[in-house]
């Protein structure tokens, strides 16, 4: 006897519904930006990858660079908001708060590219769009800190 599965519906398949792709699209833009942030938030610190030898202090972007040093703060705040919320996104913790502080980073360095590098505004445009794409994936959790009038607990 063939046990076949049969359907309540007559014309229909008992087949399972296919899944659709774009519900690995938030996760694939997660680890994207967890790994961007994370790698070059830690060779901020480590100095892994290195630096190009050909660099022009006179050039705006490597200037900026160099002042953001010479602070003594700045580029290891930068560097460390990077490794933190790069490592908070591919642990999958805490992912709406690790997006709140590196916001303003992806800002940094998507203006930072438009206006000083144009080199590399293709990796601070995937970037920018992977933080829209995500915040507007996680809105819900965002609601509520966004509401105009809000009473204290």
């Amino acid at each position: 006897m063939d046990t076949a599965l049969s359907s309540s519906t007559p014309g229909v398949e008992a087949t399972p519904k296919k899944k659709s792709f774009a519900r690995h699209l938030p996760t694939a833009a997660r680890v994207f930006m967890g790994l961007v942030f994370f790698v070059f938030g830690l060779n901020g610190f480590l100095e892994f990858i290195p630096t190009p030898k050909d660099l022009n202090p006179a050039d705006p972007a490597v200037a900026f660079g160099i002042a953001m040093k010479a602070t003594g703060f700045l580029f290891w705040l930068v560097k460390g908001t990077e490794t933190v919320a790069g490592l908070l996104l591919l642990a999958n913790r805490f992912v709406p708060l690790a997006l709140a502080i590196i916001a303003p980073v992806i800002v940094n360095i998507f203006l930072t590219h438009a206006l000083l590098a144009p080199a590399g505004l293709g990796m601070a445009v995937m970037l920018l769009a992977a933080e829209l794409f995500l915040a507007w994936s996680y809105r819900a959790v965002y609601r509520p800190m966004l509401a105009m009038r809000a009473t204290p607990s």
